[in-house]
């Protein structure tokens, strides 16, 4: 029997890589044409304003710890005259101005956020 006799364990590397460089590329493309059909979505919904009420707010922390950064991600819930709620992703500023029983004015166009005016008090 000589060296090159039997299963090489590189021989099967040549196989492997290129089916995970496949595999990362086309969930690197799925995701993208996701968000382009998302986008695309949310430009032929009409922008709408409702009256709202703010009923819950939460916020996402992913990463962080030791040496490494972490990202927050902030939501707020509304809820439409209809008794419909509506989850949209808000910025920072934007979820630390709304206070949950908050009502106003929610604008939006599909499922992007565009801002909420709260009603004044005795107006």
């Amino acid at each position: 029997m000589g060296f090159n006799d039997g299963f090489e364990f590189f021989d099967i590397m040549f196989i492997i890589i290129p089916i995970f460089i496949v595999l990362v590329a086309g969930f690197i493309l799925f995701t993208f044409i996701k968000g382009i059909k998302m986008w695309s979505h949310n430009n032929k919904q009409p922008r709408l304003t409702v009256v709202a009420v703010v009923v819950s707010k939460r916020l996402q922390v992913s990463g962080g710890g030791d040496d490494h950064s972490s990202s927050t991600w902030y939501y707020a819930t509304f809820q439409v005259e209809s008794g419909d709620r509506m989850e949209f992703s808000v910025d920072g500023r934007e979820y630390g101005l709304l206070a949950e029983g908050d009502v106003g004015e929610l604008n939006f166009q599909g499922t992007r956020y565009h801002g909420f005016t709260r009603n004044q008090a005795g107006a």
